[in-house]
């Protein structure tokens, strides 16, 4: 892809490319990472094109060393980005969770493959409790983006920058392989300049100031729970601010579809191009944060509907928040699929009239 990207021109990328390129436009400086398919895309885009641009990508021994390295890098006051695939997240989690204790911004990207274990590289949401529950040890979240497509990775990887700095906190963007290694048009000219807020807490060795300390490590137990107590204040802001989410379909829909990611661009088809005609309506509910759920919204939509669908690439994790959200105030079906299989259209339709006609 042609990085200088002229006024109005679209590009035909892979949404791991696009990925790389939003980080870059959004002032990301660093980068380090280890390959693993199926966001193997990303890490070449980036190593291609970051050096050329100011910043520094670095190819770490593992993913171990990759976190670590990011975690050096925002300590000193750099926009910073690491990004993987499940197995390769999961062995990030104590980085993460080191980086939550000192306040430090990040941006990581998951693009899910199927597990437990090594599993395959066929696409997969079982990563949905890990990004939204926290992941690593201790009472933490991370703002957790799901895109839909390849435009919206270019946006919310932009925007991950962004929320990163603004609450000093890690920004996970919850891709699957899908999502990450197909193509379609984006545009990226409509993304403004960086704006990277001021940074006084950054490790800078800058003379004739107070020093900074960066540290998560807090012995005296009010001292920790003072810091966790103030981690919660910045979660409920957090709740308040950053709640974001798509409905598509009739207002009046009688059954809702609710799905996230590649799952959801299955259940828009249903919305919009059914392959055949339902008795009654259907929309679709889609977060596109999954931390913060958006709970209220669902549980107005719930009010009035006699039913709703779940369909995820898992054994069915984000119908945990869907139920939660609901609380009883209409029925909740899921209809999973494991393994790195993908539920098909006529799948779902046919789960909707089981369930609903």
């Amino acid at each position: 892809m042609d990085s200088e990207q002229p006024e109005g021109k679209v590009a035909l990328v892979s949404g791991n490319e696009a990925a790389g390129e939003a980080a870059i436009r959004a002032g990301c400086r660093f980068y380090a990472g280890y390959p693993i398919t199926p966001q193997n895309e990303l890490t070449a885009y980036i190593a291609d094109q970051l050096p050329l641009r100011g910043g520094v990508f670095i190819q770490a021994e593992s993913e171990l060393a990759a976190i670590n390295m990011v975690f050096g890098a925002s300590a000193a006051g750099t926009r910073a980005m690491t990004s993987s695939s499940s197995p390769g997240i999961s062995l990030k989690q104590e980085g993460i969770s080191y980086m939550v204790g000192c306040e430090l911004p990040a941006v990581i990207i998951n693009v899910q493959r199927a597990g437990p274990g090594l599993g395959n590289i066929s696409p997969a949401q079982g990563d949905y409790y890990q990004a939204t529950r926290g992941g690593g040890h201790g009472d933490y979240r991370c703002i957790s983006l799901a895109p839909f497509s390849v435009q919206e990775v270019c946006d919310l990887t932009y925007l991950a920058f962004d929320l990163a700095d603004a609450y000093r906190t890690p920004v996970i963007l919850l891709a699957d392989g899908m999502i990450g290694q197909m193509m379609e048009p984006v545009r990226f000219d409509h993304l403004p300049a960086p704006s990277p807020t001021p940074r006084p807490w950054a490790l800078t060795g800058t003379p004739g100031r107070k020093r900074n300390v960066i540290k998560s490590l807090r012995l005296p137990p009010e001292e920790l729970e003072a810091f966790n107590l103030k981690l919660q204040d910045v979660y409920a802001t957090i709740e308040q601010r950053e709640v974001r989410l798509e409905v598509t379909g009739p207002d009046d829909a009688e059954v809702l579809l609710a799905a996230y990611g590649t799952s959801a661009r299955i259940c828009r088809q249903i919305v919009e191009r059914p392959l055949r005609q339902l008795p009654f309506k259907v929309a679709l509910f889609r977060p596109i944060t999954l931390w913060p759920f958006p709970t209220a919204k669902l549980a107005e939509l719930a009010e009035k509907a006699r039913g709703i669908l779940v369909v995820e690439m898992s054994a069915g994790q984000m119908v945990d928040d869907v139920r939660m959200a609901v609380a009883g105030r209409c029925p909740i079906e899921l209809l999973a699929r494991m393994g790195g299989n993908i539920p098909s259209a006529a799948e779902i339709t046919e789960k909707l009239i089981t369930l609903f006609a």
